[in-house]
């Protein structure tokens, strides 16, 4: 039987992890506002718990700030026809006297009759219940949790381990990074404060949550990595832990030995729905800044360049005679954007952003999105073999905008006369108006299959240089040879979206 791996969101819904573009992440500094309010109700765990003798003193100081949140969610039909409705809520059996049974005994499966008289022709919402956990942040009541716990709630409840419960209000929601702020009302209450060190990799960590319903429950083990990227989600910056976490888990907290949340439990990689030892955690020093936003405001403002960006492979970086495959390419500019306004052209290559180096195109996206609008950044950039820097004015990120813009565009059909290139390529002329060559065909054995180009894509640039016959596309390629270099820089297009190869060429 094959078996199939998958990442799952750790709320009672086991949601699927979504799979993106460029994956976002968002470190940001600042305290939750109201943090320090009442601080005599802040938890502080004795000296004398050391690791050694177990954790008993640690759990028993965090425990009264650490909840279980119930949801009554709604669906809209089209979000039930998505999935064919076949999407069914099933929560394990729980013993009489559990303090959710009757909790949850109200939202059974009320059937067809059940839904307000719903017809095929007009179905209703769909009402279903979630659980997963959070922690208090604040003496005043504010509590964080996942995004995914508390979508669609029409309503939010609050279980604090004595059993006591409280309907709370959601103050702001987070979908890039799944992360979410609730408000209950109350005065000293016990709250958890963020790691104040960075932690690393090999530490302890403590998670506390509510898996399957059994609030209040604990599991150790160590942090496993950082900086995963979790199939190019959204966030993509995760701690991997190994203490166990399980459905319902999602929005609770990893402590470390000091009693500080060091991340917020998100999701777990398994085969089979179950724990296997490898969940994620979002880091708590991009909690507090997501949070702080939320807090103060009910949403987050993310710094916008206006780009589209992609990895530098080791090919490209011979193609532009960079020594490190480091950086973020440039692949298209925005219109009306920041970026072609400061100078930044398609084929530059970002290496670091105010000093700081950058390793990849997620860690300029998250660089970037981490700075305010409005604000000023210096962008280091490699272009025509040299290294050059840029002041940029950063615009306001529009998530609608930019999801209108990942939309793929019509594949652009090829054009006739083909002529057959020095690199395994058939090409002909891009009649439709927007320039470059139209790939034909493709030589199987040539370095270019090899590098993924395919019939229908369109060839811009070579070497930074536009190219829309066969004699421009070929004197690109003798001019890379002429500098001496083994690789060329082609700019392509493949469904309206723009990317680099480095191309190898033969001798």
């Amino acid at each position: 039987m094959k078996r199939t791996r998958s990442l799952l969101g750790a709320s009672a819904l086991a949601l699927l992890v979504g799979i993106g573009g460029v994956s976002t992440a968002y470190v940001m500094t600042g305290q939750v506002a109201n943090a320090q309010v009442q601080n005599a109700a802040q938890i502080i765990v004795p000296a004398d718990a050391q690791p050694h003798a177990g954790f008993a003193d640690l759990v028993e100081a965090v425990k009264p700030a650490v909840v279980s949140i119930l949801v009554e969610a709604e669906e809209s039909p089209e979000q039930v026809q998505g999935r064919g409705g076949n999407f069914d809520f099933n929560f394990p059996d729980l013993p009489e006297g559990h303090p959710f049974k009757d909790f949850f005994n109200q939202f059974g499966d009320r059937g067809p009759g059940g839904r307000g008289g719903a017809t095929p022709e007009a179905p209703a919402p769909r009402q279903f219940m979630a659980a997963g956990s959070g922690f208090v942040i604040s003496a005043d009541g504010y509590i964080v949790t996942n995004n995914h716990v508390v979508e669609n709630a029409t309503k939010v409840t609050v279980v604090f381990d004595d059993g006591t419960e409280k309907v709370a209000t959601i103050v702001g929601t987070d979908e890039r990074t799944d992360l979410a702020v609730v408000k209950i009302e109350g005065a000293d209450l016990p709250f958890v404060n963020f790691e104040t060190e960075q932690s690393r990799v090999g530490d302890w960590v403590v998670a506390v949550g509510n898996p399957f319903g059994l609030g209040g429950t604990v599991t150790v083990g160590v942090i496993s990595g950082q900086g995963r990227n979790i199939g190019g989600s959204n966030y993509g910056d995760f701690l991997q832990i190994d203490a166990a976490v399980n459905t319902g888990n999602s929005g609770g907290p990893a402590f470390n030995t000091k009693g500080e949340v060091v991340g917020v439990n998100t999701a777990i990689y398994s085969p089979n729905g179950g724990n296997v030892g490898i969940a994620f955690a979002i880091p708590a020093a991009t909690v507090k800044g997501i949070v702080d936003q939320l807090v103060k405001s009910g949403t987050v403002t993310r710094g916008y360049l206006g780009v589209g960006i992609q990895d530098v492979s080791r090919d490209i970086a011979d193609g532009v005679g960079l020594k490190d495959a480091k950086g973020a390419i440039i692949s298209n500019i925005a219109e009306d954007g920041p970026a072609g306004p400061a100078g930044i052209k398609s084929g530059d290559i970002v290496t670091a952003v105010d000093g700081d180096p950058i390793d990849d195109a997620l860690d300029l996206s998250r660089t970037i999105a981490g700075k305010s609008p409005d604000s000023t950044v210096e962008l280091t950039v490699w272009r025509d073999g040299a290294e050059t820097k840029l002041s940029v004015k950063l615009g306001k990120l529009d998530e609608a905008a930019l999801a209108k813009a990942d939309e793929p565009a019509a594949p652009v059909p090829p054009a006739a006369v083909p002529a057959e290139s020095s690199v395994g390529l058939t090409l002909v002329p891009n009649s439709d108006g927007n320039g470059g060559l139209l790939v034909q065909d493709v030589d199987p054995e040539s370095a270019a299959a090899k590098k993924g180009l395919a019939v229908g894509d369109a060839i811009l640039e070579v070497n930074n240089t536009p190219v829309a016959s066969l004699d421009e596309f070929e004197a690109a390629i003798d001019a890379v040879k002429a500098q001496g270099r083994s690789t060329a820089l082609v700019k392509a297009s493949r469904d309206g979206r723009d990317t680099f190869i480095g191309l190898p060429l033969s001798e």
